[in-house]
């Protein structure tokens, strides 16, 4: 992302910098890729690298267990069907659905908020808001999000979730293993994103920075290999008075990615929104279809043949699939050709516009199921591919 700048911060990066009493504060350094990728400086009040190990505290998710594989098949998870009885915080209330190396694919239907800070050293965290709102509160400073929002937290960024109260949420939650960031190609050569490209920096919302808070909130948990180890701390974590940097978590609007049309149908590659590794997210939103006079707006029958299309359907008209509505996944795998249900293609033939709504994952490694997942699957759906 652009770099930014906020609050107070010294002429130079790596000087002595002290407040008004003369009290030397400290710069710590958020690096990604050792030394050679993007990075923030963060000003603390206090030191940042004392923590305390606390053995009694315990909250996040167990890793992922994948089910017995089953036939290779067209599947249909229905999450809107689930009742799914979490609750609590979102640190607690995550359920994994799919997972490779690169990604956890999970949702989060919390009630409350964190009750501690948290940091992910495992990767990036990325989630759709497809219900719900509220404040991500870091380091960095302070975020709200509403409904079809994505919010985007880098690893390594200390932050809690204060959901909205009274509010249903659901959140479709993907860990980025590998990280995540926008696409090369929407940039030029200077880093900036190209007038051609599907969206532009003024989509992506920043923190709003607030200065050093006291929450008295003294624990935080680091999930590092899927494990979560707590720590204490003796001051604040969010003693930061001023930052500088690159890496930054950010809100983005699906409906501010723009969409494209071609005189015939295009691949999704052109929804491409966030790559990661092994992996690429696009966003499809309502937009003007093909204009050419014999057009077919219906996505044809694909033989995936490299990746795993994972599919997360908010809302809409999905005129392509039967049986499908908002929470509604699917997931194709590679090997065998996926497409339209009987009747969508040729029926497709002559409409002008789309007002679908949906998040998509094409994945290199096999997807692999949870037993949560599998309990929400639709047997007949392979079947239902099938004319006749």
């Amino acid at each position: 992302m652009e770099r930014i700048v906020r609050g107070d911060v010294p002429a130079k990066h790596h000087i002595a910098f002290r407040d008004a009493d003369g009290s030397l504060r400290w710069e710590e350094c958020l690096t990604r890729d050792g030394f050679d990728g993007a990075f923030t400086l963060l000003y603390h009040q206090h030191r940042p690298h004392e923590q305390r190990h606390d053995w009694d505290i315990s909250h996040g998710w167990s890793p992922p267990e994948a089910e017995e594989p089953g036939a290779l098949a067209k599947r249909h998870f229905k999450t809107q069907t689930w009742d799914l009885g979490m609750g609590g915080p979102p640190i607690d209330a995550v359920t994994p659905l799919l997972f490779n190396r690169d990604v956890m694919i999970a949702m989060v239907h919390p009630d409350a908020s964190d009750p501690v800070y948290r940091v992910s050293a495992d990767g990036d965290d990325l989630y759709f808001i497809q219900s719900g709102s509220g404040l991500l509160r870091t380091a960095l400073g302070d975020l709200r999000f509403t409904q079809h929002d994505y919010v985007y937290v880098p690893k390594g960024i200390i932050h809690r979730f204060i959901p909205d109260e009274g509010v249903e949420q659901k959140w479709l939650y993907i860990e980025c293993r590998g990280g995540m960031g926008l696409l090369k190609q929407w940039r030029n050569g200077v880093g900036q994103l190209k007038m051609g490209a599907p969206y532009c920096s003024r989509d992506f919302t920043p923190p709003t920075f607030v200065g050093p808070l006291d929450e008295d909130i003294r624990h935080t948990m680091v999930k590092r290999g899927g494990r979560f180890h707590g720590f204490v701390t003796e001051h604040s974590p969010l003693d930061v008075v001023g930052w500088d940097g690159s890496t930054w978590p950010f809100v983005f609007p699906i409906t501010n990615f723009q969409p494209r049309a071609g005189l015939v149908h295009l691949p999704p590659t052109w929804h491409g929104t966030f790559a990661c590794r092994g992996g690429l997210i696009c966003s499809f939103v309502p937009r003007t279809v093909d204009f050419h006079p014999e057009a077919i707006p219906c996505p044809y029958p694909h033989s995936s043949i490299d990746v795993d299309e994972f599919l997360f359907y908010v809302e809409g008209n999905f005129t392509s699939r039967k049986g499908v509505g908002p929470g509604s996944i699917s997931l194709h795998p590679a090997g065998i050709p996926h497409g339209p249900h009987p009747g969508a293609y040729e029926g497709s033939i002559g409409h002008a516009k789309t007002n679908e709504l949906a998040v998509m994952l094409d994945v290199v490694d096999p997807l692999l199921p949870t037993h949560a997942c599998t309990s929400l699957e639709d047997h007949g759906y392979h079947d239902s591919f099938i004319a006749g």
